[in-house]
């Protein structure tokens, strides 16, 4: 099927914001008497809901009020650290406004809640806009689950197998190949190799390679 749409995940994939999550789950483990190991935490819990992660962290199941409480202080953290120096994953406005200008429907399906999404978009102004974003404080499960990219289509009017999906973590990929989606791997926090699958058609480090080698054209002459 001709490509209709592309979805964005967020974090690591539209903005260079990992390292900075990183520090932040340390700064919030440590004001709550936590020991962790961060690297394992990301491992365990990148592309999951911020409800999930608080239960991953904590070991035990939570009511929706107390979860959504220390989200609110972690990611508060998180938006201070990153503020100063914010910024985006090289080349993403570029490829995502030629994108749109193609005719393609952009979308954007991440875990972070509705505060990281204001803010990371405040920090893009973007033009023009996706079309529509899916977060993850909107009662659906995290990655790997599909659900997020599924309503990221749904909302934009594309069958599932007529998106491809760009994204930076290994349950992301998981999610785009559970949803029936292409995917392509922006590896600013993993390898090519971790990120890889059937369903990947391209690894890059940046958006200045896709739009070096023109993707967005050769994606549309390869099909009828």
């Amino acid at each position: 099927m001709r490509t209709q749409a592309i979805i964005f995940d967020m974090d690591g994939t539209m903005i260079d914001s990992m390292p900075f999550h990183a520090r932040s789950w340390v700064e919030f483990a440590g004001r709550h008497g936590l020991a962790i190991e961060v690297d394992e935490l990301l491992r365990r819990t990148t592309g999951r809901t911020g409800a999930e992660c608080m239960e991953l962290l904590f070991g035990r199941s939570m009511d929706a009020t107390e979860c959504w409480e220390l989200v609110r202080q972690k990611e508060e953290i998180y938006r201070a650290l990153f503020a100063p120096v914010f910024a985006e994953v090289p080349g993403f406005r570029a490829f995502s406004a030629d994108a749109i200008a193609r005719g393609l429907r952009v979308g954007v399906g991440t875990a972070g809640d509705k505060h990281n999404i204001a803010f990371a978009f405040s920090h893009l102004a973007m033009h023009p806009m996706p079309h529509a974003v899916v977060g993850g404080d909107e009662g659906l499960p995290g990655k790997p689950e599909p659900a997020i990219f599924l309503e990221a289509a749904r909302r934009i009017g594309a069958a599932p197998e007529s998106c491809i999906v760009f994204e930076d973590a290994p349950f992301g990929i998981e999610a785009a190949r559970r949803a029936g989606m292409r995917a392509v791997a922006v590896c600013t926090s993993h390898t090519a190799e971790q990120l890889a699958g059937p369903h990947v058609v391209a690894s890059v480090r940046n958006y200045h390679e896709l739009i070096e080698s023109n993707f967005l054209g050769n994606l549309h002459a390869k099909q009828p």
